[in-house]
């Protein structure tokens, strides 16, 4: 059961929308399921007498009674509470009983107290009920609601528990603000696919990705095309920014701006220069002139990220809170850095991926930054690197970093779950979920070449190479060989082993490196793990085969009767001096 508060200025514009047809005609007899006192509620829903004029100055009585300087801007209180998804429908007799213990908790009319505020609940939806109110009692005073949305939250899980609904997931007041009822349908009538809240967000939080200082911030917002607008003391600081979206404005024609705070609570100003105070990741340069090196292009970023995303799965595994939450925020960056450069074939996925664990990055465990310094200096080289291909190293690198994100999203799973942060741990899980799909498609075409290269092994050496699976892994052998990996696996300990490493040491060290029973795939992730260790190509190096030229058979043939006589001018002509003019 999920409440929804907010407030707005207009009590007649509210309740024609509700008592309306909606934006789709999805409402279905809307009508009043409860009031402070049903007597004195009008209902247009059901009574043909009663009007929606009526119904909104019986609300607004208590804040008109008062002189215009006392009355609130914003006057009209606005709750919407759904049922989940799955729930069973409730009854209006429910729906009511759900209102008059929302408004009791939030403090708009507490039981027993004659003076409350005026209030309804209407219900136009099966799943759904929307509670209105003014925010003046009837004596006048404002009502004491400080931190309504948190009690309302608390009183929707004990309503749940009682009635064996769905136990939602309780909030901690660190994710993002959700875009507004206003904002979703004014998307839906301009065609955007999502509101400008949520688009702003991903680019600001993507042009924070690896950036190494404040400058190089900014700078990649405008590079993303967003209007920015710094908020500039008289000294000359900066103390604050906000951005649009071009063509995103309101109706006198100005832009919709969205300061970084009310985008997301770690993009505001202060809380993205904590992130930069220790300079730039891993002391690179803030500016780069000219292409990247060779070791920035993306196969080479990948591989590098790969190394530090395990590291960061042992970290999540320790009992160091600060130094895990930081963990988390770097691997928020580095997916962020992952999912702008990716190839199109995945990008979708991992743009969700990133979008979900975003909410995993924040808890109120206070991080210590600068044990995230690897973590922002592999997505700072993953952004710096450019562009990935879906094929060659390049694709093989990113399934082999993707490999290892999911590990690091599971064990942000299990770090989450360990300190009770429910809505953290079910966005990793979302995550995660996006990740594996993402990996299912980089890793068919190499996984597949490396299967057809393992397979045409010789006989003796496939059975060395198994007996090696067999020493190294006692316990898991007989599933890992008859897995379709297992001729991956054979392939790159072949590889290994041309490369002049020892396959058994070097099997024991990909196995030693991490658990493996978190792998959804064990086979999968040996083979990246020993590419990466063993500074394997992350694609089969499968010899080219040339087919033979066919020649068709020499036919005999008649000697032409200009040669003896070609051959004879060409014995009378001097070596230094000019042939004959043609």
């Amino acid at each position: 059961m999920v409440p929804d508060i907010s407030t707005g200025s207009r009590t007649y514009g509210l309740l024609a929308y509700l008592y309306g047809p909606g934006r789709r005609d999805e409402h279905t007899d809307p009508h009043l399921v409860a009031a402070w006192m049903p007597d004195l509620a009008p209902d247009p829903g059901r009574d043909p007498n009663a009007t929606l004029k009526q119904l909104t100055d019986r609300l607004d009585l208590p804040v008109l009674a008062l002189p215009k300087n006392r009355r609130p801007a914003q006057h009209v209180w606005h709750c919407p509470v759904r049922t989940a998804p799955g729930d069973r429908h409730l009854t209006d007799a429910e729906w009511a009983e759900v209102a008059r213990r929302i408004v009791h908790a939030t403090g708009i009319a507490e039981e027993g107290d004659d003076k409350a505020c005026r209030w309804i609940a209407v219900r136009h939806a099966e799943d759904h009920i929307h509670i209105v109110a003014t925010l003046k009692r009837e004596d006048g005073r404002s009502p004491r609601r400080h931190q309504d949305g948190i009690r309302a939250q608390a009183e929707c899980r004990k309503i749940e528990k009682e009635w064996g609904l769905q136990i939602l997931n309780e909030g901690d007041r660190t994710a993002a603000q959700r875009p507004t009822s206003a904002e979703r349908a004014k998307a839906e009538r301009t065609g955007r696919t999502e509101p400008p809240r949520e688009t702003l967000r991903e680019h600001v939080r993507q042009a924070l990705a690896g950036a190494a200082d404040e400058d190089e911030f900014f700078r990649r917002l405008t590079e993303a095309g967003l209007r920015l607008e710094k908020r500039v003391a008289p000294s000359g600081d900066v103390l604050g920014y906000k951005v649009a979206l071009p063509g995103d404005r309101n109706r006198d024609g100005e832009p919709i701006w969205f300061p970084g705070s009310r985008l997301a609570p770690d993009l505001s100003l202060p809380r993205i220069r904590q992130r930069l105070a220790d300079g730039p990741p891993e002391d690179e340069p803030t500016i780069v002139m000219g292409p990247a090196p060779r070791a920035a292009r993306p196969a080479g970023a990948r591989r590098d990220a790969t190394h530090v995303a395990e590291q960061a799965v042992t970290v999540l595994a320790g009992d160091d809170d600060a130094a895990g939450a930081a963990q988390l925020i770097g691997v928020g960056e580095l997916l962020d850095a992952v999912a702008q450069t990716s190839p199109a074939s995945t990008r979708k996925e991992l743009a969700e991926a990133a979008r979900a664990f975003e909410r995993a990055t924040r808890s109120h465990t206070r991080a210590e930054h600068a044990d995230h310094r690897a973590l922002r200096s592999a997505a700072r080289g993953i952004v710096r690197a450019g562009n990935a291909l879906g094929k060659g190293e390049d694709g093989g690198t990113t399934a082999m970093l993707l490999s290892t994100m999911v590990l690091v999203t599971i064990a942000a799973i299990r770090w989450h779950s360990a300190r009770g942060h429910a809505q953290q741990a079910a966005a990793a899980r979302q995550a995660a979920q996006h990740l594996r799909a993402a990996y299912q498609t980089s890793s068919a075409t190499p996984m597949k070449a490396m299967r057809e290269q393992g397979r045409r092994l010789p006989a003796p050496v496939r059975d060395r190479y198994a007996h090696t699976v067999k020493a190294a892994l006692p316990g898991q052998a007989d599933h890992v060989l008859r897995e379709p990996g297992w001729d991956a696996i054979a392939a790159t300990l072949d590889q290994a082993e041309r490369a002049g490493h020892n396959p058994d040491a070097l099997l024991q060290q990909a196995i030693e490196w991490r658990e493996l029973e978190t792998a959804d795939n064990v086979t999968d992730v040996l083979v990246w793990r020993l590419r990466r260790i063993g500074k394997l190509p992350a694609t089969a190096d499968v010899p080219r085969t040339r087919a033979p030229r066919r020649t068709p058979p020499l036919q005999p043939r008649a000697p032409k009767p200009q040669a003896a006589e070609t051959a004879a001018r060409h014995d009378t002509i001097s070596p230094r001096r000019p042939g004959p003019r043609r």
